[in-house]
């Protein structure tokens, strides 16, 4: 295989392990739409219908990170810094948007039990927190 080319299960930068939680996060998305899209036909509800509104509206944002991931990679080196800065910028914006999809499962799971929503919000805040800290560079001073 050419070194050039793009062998994605073989990288381990964090922009790919940004990639594989937005992945899971764009499959859990079309599934609680599907699987609750179907559910609110049979017995409407106010809040799964905000819910879902929430995770649908986030549904193009997750399928522009993968684009704009893809993009990236297919041109690397040959990006100008302004345009890879203003890429950079476009993906954060979509990963926000997708992180903020969690609110509405855990309004669907709010809509389930009080307690197991309330768990849910606290501890998805609390992952985002952490990931988002963790994943941030790291500046050495020397």
């Amino acid at each position: 295989m050419d070194e050039q080319s793009v062998n994605v299960e073989s990288r381990t930068s964090s922009q790919d392990k940004r990639w594989t939680i937005m992945a899971a996060l764009l499959g859990t998305n079309t599934a609680f739409m599907l699987f609750q899209g179907m559910q609110q036909e049979l017995n409407p509800q106010k809040i799964r219908e905000i819910a879902l509104a929430i995770i649908a509206a986030s549904l193009p944002f997750q399928g522009i990170y993968f684009l704009i991931y893809t993009f990236m990679m297919e041109h690397d080196g040959e990006l100008s810094p302004e345009r890879i800065e203003r890429l950079n910028m476009a993906s954060a914006v979509c990963q926000i948007v997708a992180y903020i999809s969690l609110l509405g499962v855990a309004m669907m799971w709010y809509n389930i039990s009080l307690y197991v929503g309330l768990a849910f919000l606290l501890s998805t805040s609390l992952a985002i927190i952490l990931i988002r800290s963790v994943m941030s560079p790291v500046h050495v001073d020397e």
